[in-house]
């Protein structure tokens, strides 16, 4: 990938950045289709890395064009290695060298970054230290062009375009595109969190037992009977629990703002529900007054600092008497995020181990005053607050999370009346 700051190599960077002489291309570049066999090459690759380097490292991962399906590459496996500190080279360089690899790039004063070819395969082995701000591009771009078939199709058409002139570097091909590169970033960081790995998501909350067996029993217990009622099901994500209350009779809406769990819910669930992307930090101006019995809020609530307007919305769109259920983290989380004040309402940033690698988001945790005091201020009157156990069969289903949720609080759940 091009650096992120948008300067290009010079000449002069190359030669001093290169361990020897700097190859030069003077050529168009091959690009090649995707090979199927791009994973498995990765995956041999990482496991002898790990038998040489063991518990030093910290994190390895597959990046570039060839961890991306169905996206042309030039047929180069490019690897991430993060270990304690890059710029150590004794801790690890030695032990690389003796198994093969050869250092060629070695950038002291760019985020400490060296770079390997193998010993018996194309590849690019770029080390970094856990600072650097390298991991979340590669990650956020790979996982964005996996996530999204027009990303990776302008990426391609771009990649295509730029291959066919003639470059004296390889590294002036890599700069030219940054612009798309850029951009593509932009919108990932803007886009839902979930947008960029909506798909794992979508199975991982299918079968986790905290939503399955704890979360959605919940939510359904306390929105009680709902045949022929409408439901707006916020933050439906990739429709689970919208399904569950249209099997029980409701007339279900679900809304998410990540477009691809949009998608995925009406693939999975279009015949039962409707959904519809929607931001709940803006006014929903396609609900009329006075036109929801039932409003279910899953785990949702905690991405919004400000409650203010979006509970307001919520009052405006419920009927008289309508309910609005929700389930929150326990203000107890103070302690699981180790931070130094329970009444604080600060952003905190959790790991949800999906897909064999944790995915980092981000969101608001408060005191229960804070709750208890948006609810009263926006009109609601709080008719029961819950501390829910699992269902029985979590018992012999999950039996850690069973002891988890059966001694230690994790979600708090109203149910609220307008």
């Amino acid at each position: 990938m091009p650096k992120p700051d948008n300067v290009h190599y010079t000449d002069e960077d190359l030669k001093s950045s290169w361990v020897e002489q700097v190859p030069l291309l003077n050529s168009t570049v091959v690009l090649a289709d995707y090979d199927p066999r791009w994973p498995a090459l990765y995956q041999r690759e990482a496991d002898r890395v790990r038998e040489i380097l063991g518990d030093r490292i910290v994190r390895i991962e597959h990046v570039g064009s060839t961890s991306v399906p169905g996206l042309c590459a030039k047929p180069c496996i490019d690897i991430m290695l993060i270990v304690e500190d890059s710029s150590d080279e004794p801790t690890y360089l030695p032990d690389l060298v003796n198994a093969g690899y050869r250092l060629v790039i070695r950038e002291p004063d760019w985020e400490a970054h060296r770079c390997f070819k193998g010993p018996d395969t194309n590849i690019n082995l770029h080390v970094y230290s856990p600072s650097t701000k390298e991991i979340e591009r590669y990650l956020l771009f790979r996982d964005r062009l996996r996530a999204h078939d027009a990303e990776r199709d302008l990426y391609a058409k771009t990649k295509r375009e730029l291959a066919k002139r003639t470059w004296k570097y390889i590294q002036n091909y890599a700069d030219a595109k940054t612009a798309v590169v850029e951009e593509i970033l932009a919108r990932a960081r803007e886009a839902a969190p979930y947008d960029n790995f909506s798909e794992i998501y979508a199975e991982h909350s299918e079968s986790n037992p905290y939503q399955v067996l704890y979360d959605r029993p919940a939510i359904l217990k306390l929105a009680g009977t709902v045949a022929g009622k409408r439901v707006l099901d916020v933050g439906c994500a990739a429709g689970h629990l919208s399904a569950k209350l249209a099997e029980r009779g409701a007339d279900v809406l679900g809304i998410d703002l990540s477009q691809s769990m949009i998608g995925l819910a009406r693939e999975k669930y279009g015949e039962h529900a409707r959904f519809e992307r929607a931001d709940l930090a803006k006014p929903l101006d396609f609900l009329e007054d006075d036109s929801i019995d039932v409003i279910t809020a899953s785990l949702v609530m905690h991405y919004l600092l400000d409650w203010g307007p979006t509970l307001g919305e919520f009052r405006r769109v419920l009927r008289p008497g309508g309910a609005l259920v929700m389930s929150v983290h326990h203000p107890e989380d103070w302690h699981w995020f180790d931070r130094p004040s329970y009444f604080r309402t600060e952003q905190v940033t959790d790991e949800f181990p999906m897909g064999g690698r944790p995915h980092e988001v981000s969101f608001y945790r408060r005191p229960l005053s804070k709750t208890f005091g948006a609810l009263r201020q926006a009109g609601f009157a709080v008719d029961e607050i819950a501390e829910p156990m699992p269902v029985p069969e979590c018992r012999d289903m999950a039996p850690g999370a069973y002891e988890r949720l059966t001694t230690k609080p994790q979600f708090l759940y109203f149910r609220a009346i307008a």
